[in-house]
C-alpha cells in the first residue's frame, strides 16, 4: 500500500483530493504547499472550515492573510467560528475594515441559524433606477467578490426588502422602464433566526438559487444561496444518521475526532442500552420455571424478539425520515398509529405463518418438539404476531413522543426501539406460552 501511495502523481490536483485522507498532519501541509496558486486555491476552498484551519494555522501571518481573505464571507465566519477565542482574534484582525465588521455581525448569530449562514454581500437596487441604470450598476458590482448576481434586490432608503429582480428579467426588459415596473413583489424570505432544518426546506419547496434573510420589521441582512443550504443539509443528515446507529453525533469528521471524544460519544448510548438489555435477563428470570419445565421454548426466543426489534427498527426509521422531510407532522400521529397498526398485523401475520410451517415442517422431518408440537407452533405464530405487531407500533409512535417533549426524533433509534421491544417482547412470548401450553407442557 505504501509502495502504490508513493508512487501516485501529488502534484496533480484530482489525485491529492482522492487520497487526502489518507494522509497524515504532516503530509497534507507538504504536498498542498507544493501545488501551483491556482490549484492551492481550489482545493483549499473545497474544504471545510476545520480541513482550512488545518492547512494554514501555522503559516506566516501574511499567508494567513492571504487565505482568510480568500473566503467568502460566510465561509470565513464558519472558519472562525471553529478556532479558539485567541486565535480567532487574530485572523479577525487580518481582515479588511469592511469585511471585519461583516463578518463581526455573523458571528453574533448562533451557527444553526439562516443570519449564521447568510452571506451579507448581495446586488442591490432603488426601485427608482432605470434598468439601464441598473445594468449598468450590475456590471459594476460584478467586478466584486458578490455572492451572486442571478438575483438583485430592490431596498428603500431604509434597507427594506420592496422586491427582487432577475438578472434574466433584467436584460429583457426595456432600457427605460424602472425597476419598481418589472420587479416581483410576492416575495419568499425567511427571517434571521430561522432554524437551518426549516431553511433547507424553504429551499426544496421553491427551489431558489438564493433566499432573502430579514428582520423582524422587514430589513434586509443578507442571503442564503443554495450551495450554503446543500453542506447544511449533509451536515444535518449526518448528525441523524450517527444518531440512529445508536451514538450521539460527531463535532468533527471521523478522523479529526480524537479517541477519547469519539468512546464519550459511542459508550454513553451503549451504556444507556446494556442498562435496557439488562431487563431482558429479568424478564427472563421470571419465567425460569416455564423455560425448565419446556426447555423447547427457549429455542424460539431469539427469533421472537429479533423479529420484534426488526419491525420496530423499520418503523422508527420511516417515522423518522418522514418527520424531518416534514411529510408528516405531530397532529399526523394518530393517522400514523392506524397505519401501522393495520402493517404491524400483516406483518406480523406473514412472519407468524412462516413460524408456524417452520416448526410444522420441522415436526415431519425430526420431532423434536414431541407430541405439542402444533400447541408449540400456535405458540410462536401468536408471538411473532403480538411481538412484530408491538414492535412496529413502538418504532412508529416513539419518535413522536420524543418530538412532542421537545427532543430530537432521531434519538429513537433502531438499537433503543429494538432494546424496548426485547424486553417486552418476552414477556409476550411467555404470556402466550403460558396461555396455549398451560396444563400439558406448562
Amino acid at each position: 500500500m505504501e509502495n502504490e501511495t508513493s508512487e501516485l502523481d501529488w502534484s496533480d490536483l484530482n489525485t491529492l483530493k482522492e487520497h487526502w485522507s489518507e494522509l497524515d498532519h504532516s503530509s497534507r501541509k507538504e504536498k498542498f504547499a507544493r501545488l501551483n496558486r491556482p490549484d492551492a486555491e481550489e482545493l483549499f476552498l473545497s474544504f471545510g472550515p476545520l480541513e482550512q484551519i488545518e492547512l494554514i494555522i501555522d503559516l506566516p501571518a501574511v499567508e494567513k492573510r492571504s487565505w482568510v481573505r480568500l473566503l467568502a464571507l460566510d465561509d470565513a465566519a464558519d472558519f472562525l467560528q471553529n478556532l479558539d477565542p485567541e486565535p480567532r482574534q487574530e485572523f479577525l484582525a487580518l481582515l479588511d475594515e469592511v469585511s471585519r465588521q461583516e463578518v463581526v455581525g455573523l458571528l453574533a448569530y448562533a451557527e444553526d441559524e439562516a443570519g449564521g449562514v447568510m452571506n451579507p454581500r448581495y446586488i442591490r437596487l432603488r426601485p427608482d433606477m432605470s434598468v439601464e441604470e441598473a445594468i449598468r450598476y450590475l456590471r459594476a458590482q460584478a467586478r466584486t467578490p458578490i455572492e451572486t448576481i442571478y438575483y438583485t434586490y430592490v431596498l428603500d432608503y431604509d434597507q427594506k426588502l420592496l422586491g427582487v429582480v432577475s438578472f434574466r428579467e433584467l436584460l429583457l426588459a426595456s432600457p427605460d422602464k424602472r425597476v419598481r415596473e418589472i420587479m416581483k413583489t410576492d416575495l419568499v424570505t425567511v427571517p434571521e433566526e430561522m432554524d437551518r432544518e426549516a431553511l433547507s426546506d424553504v429551499f426544496s419547496s421553491h427551489n431558489f438559487m438564493a433566499l432573502p434573510v430579514v428582520d423582524e420589521i422587514g430589513h434586509m441582512k443578507g442571503i442564503v444561496t443554495y450551495d450554503d443550504i446543500v453542506d447544511v443539509v449533509q451536515k444535518e443528515a449526518t448528525e441523524d444518521i450517527q444518531k440512529l446507529g445508536g451514538m450521539e453525533a460527531l463535532d468533527a469528521p471521523y478522523f479529526k475526532t480524537s479517541f477519547l471524544e469519539m468512546m464519550k460519544k459511542r459508550a454513553g448510548w451503549l451504556m444507556v442500552l446494556f442498562i435496557g438489555e439488562m431487563f431482558t435477563a429479568t424478564a427472563m428470570a421470571q419465567y425460569e420455571h416455564a423455560i425448565a419445565k419446556a426447555v423447547v421454548l427457549s429455542l424460539f426466543i431469539p427469533l421472537i424478539i429479533s423479529s420484534g426489534g426488526n419491525s420496530g427498527s423499520q418503523a422508527s426509521t420511516l417515522i423518522i425520515r418522514s418527520l424531518a422531510l416534514r411529510e408528516i407532522r405531530l397532529r399526523d400521529w394518530w393517522r400514523v398509529f392506524m397505519r401501522e397498526l393495520s402493517a404491524g398485523l400483516v406483518l406480523g401475520g406473514i412472519l407468524g405463518a412462516l413460524g408456524l410451517f417452520r416448526v410444522y415442517a420441522w415436526h415431519l422431518w425430526s420431532p423434536v418438539y414431541g407430541e405439542h408440537y402444533l400447541l408449540i407452533a400456535m405458540t410462536v405464530a401468536c408471538s411473532v404476531l403480538g411481538v412484530v405487531l408491538w414492535g412496529t407500533l413502538t418504532g412508529a409512535m416513539l419518535p413522536f413522543l420524543l418530538r412532542r417533549v421537545g427532543l430530537d426524533p432521531a434519538s429513537a433509534s433502531a438499537p433503543m426501539v429494538a432494546t424496548i421491544v426485547d424486553v417486552t417482547g418476552l414477556v409476550i412470548y411467555f404470556s402466550m406460552a403460558s396461555m396455549f401450553l398451560s396444563g400439558t407442557l406448562l
